[in-house]
């Protein structure tokens, strides 16, 4: 998918959030990214296999 040097991560490697958007959707809270994976404003996944990655959050301070 991705034609650009350098080449994005692909979906499966731990950076995979960090690929070119190609399509930005901020109204509807998701963005399409160059390696296939669609990434929401809650940070959960959908990957190119249709898996679903839940969000993950940062730890709070008490």
């Amino acid at each position: 998918m991705c034609n650009h040097k350098p080449h994005c991560p692909s979906p499966y490697a731990s950076d995979r959030a960090s690929a070119h958007v190609t399509a930005a959707h901020p109204e509807q809270g998701w963005s399409l990214l160059c390696n296939g994976v669609i990434l929401f404003d809650d940070t959960g996944l959908l990957m190119p296999d249709r898996t679903v990655m839940t969000p993950h959050r940062g730890l709070v301070a008490a």
